[in-house]
């Protein structure tokens, strides 16, 4: 779609997705139909959806769960990438990222039915080995050497954005910013020749406001926080992110992480290790995987400190920065 144009139309695209809605801004020239290309962009999250969701009793996910051990199983060639993604962040961050943590997730009322003490107490007494040990890929079939329950939450909604791109790849839109949920993904610049411009969130639950502004070309961003999916256990707010280790949320994670990164599903998993490991080990994790990476820290007076690693967090509040992906 040539960016000579001066005559484009601003195309807003929505729809329902994961609990949540997809979104995708692009401009076109008048005579574009966007009909097609928003039911290609609907189908795409569908399936990603009919495949991973730990909701839908009958998705591609769930029958995993509930295969035997042992036993060879087909699998989507989309499921398939993301189990693929997904223990291989798990291997480079040392069970940081664990996509087998499916038990503890339902035991504590972040999936479809209430937190369950019975389970939370079970969860947290399980012997565990990360999933990346548990799991055997060969292209399109898996198979599980130890039981595992399996849940995705950490990198589908980064995958679903992902597949929105090619979408809109597909249909010769080479200019788009796509996003489910905060996941955010951009291609190439807006029609006036700048970046596409991304806030990250404060981490404040009363209410929706930008900490810090990022720009964006072909790059993704996600962000992983304690400040808007939480249980209170004993007075005390726990994050909906699990530690590995413990079968249980974490207990002191960072208020917030975001991660930069050439895909929306690498950005997602990643900012979900990071915020198991902590600010200290998480900033030096980021650093050896050569990763652009906001840490935002509360402090003992109420306000939050930036720590920023990689070329595009040099300032450590991160007012600005620039991604270009891979």
């Amino acid at each position: 779609m040539s960016k000579m144009s001066t005559n484009l139309i601003r195309h807003a695209l929505n729809g329902p997705t994961m609990g949540t809605r997809w979104s995708a801004l692009f401009f076109a020239p008048p005579e574009f139909d966007p009909g097609m290309v928003q039911a290609d962009l609907q189908a795409a999250v569908d399936a990603v959806d009919g495949q991973m969701s730990t909701w839908k009793p009958d998705s591609d996910l769930m029958r995993l769960n509930a295969a035997p051990v042992g036993e060879w199983q087909d699998i989507p060639a989309d499921l398939a990438r993301v189990l693929e993604l997904g223990l291989a962040i798990g291997r480079v961050s040392g069970g940081a990222f664990d996509i087998g943590m499916g038990d503890a997730v339902r035991a504590w009322g972040y999936g479809p039915a209430a937190a369950d003490p019975q389970a939370i107490h079970d969860a947290m007494q399980a012997p565990r080995r990360p999933a990346h040990e548990a799991l055997e890929l060969d292209g399109n079939r898996v198979r599980k050497s130890a039981p595992i329950s399996l849940d995705l939450n950490g990198i589908a909604k980064g995958y679903g954005v992902d597949r929105l791109t090619q979408v809109l790849s597909a249909h010769s839109i080479r200019d788009a910013l796509v996003g489910i949920d905060g996941e955010m993904r951009a291609l190439g610049l807006r029609p006036d020749g700048r970046a596409w411009t991304i806030a990250v969130e404060a981490p404040e639950r009363a209410r929706r406001a930008p900490q810090s502004i990022l720009t964006l070309q072909d790059a993704a961003v996600a962000t992983s926080g304690d400040y808007r999916h939480w249980v209170t256990v004993q007075g005390r707010d726990l994050s909906h992110t699990m530690d590995p280790r413990r079968g249980a949320p974490l207990l002191a994670p960072p208020a917030s992480v975001t991660v930069i990164a050439p895909t929306c599903a690498e950005a997602d998993a990643w900012a979900t290790a990071l915020m198991v490991t902590g600010v200290e080990a998480g900033a030096n994790l980021a650093r050896q995987a050569g990763l652009d990476a906001l840490f935002l820290k509360r402090d003992d007076a109420g306000g939050v400190q930036g720590i920023g690693v990689g070329k595009l967090f040099l300032n450590k509040t991160a007012a600005t920065a620039t991604a270009i992906g891979v």
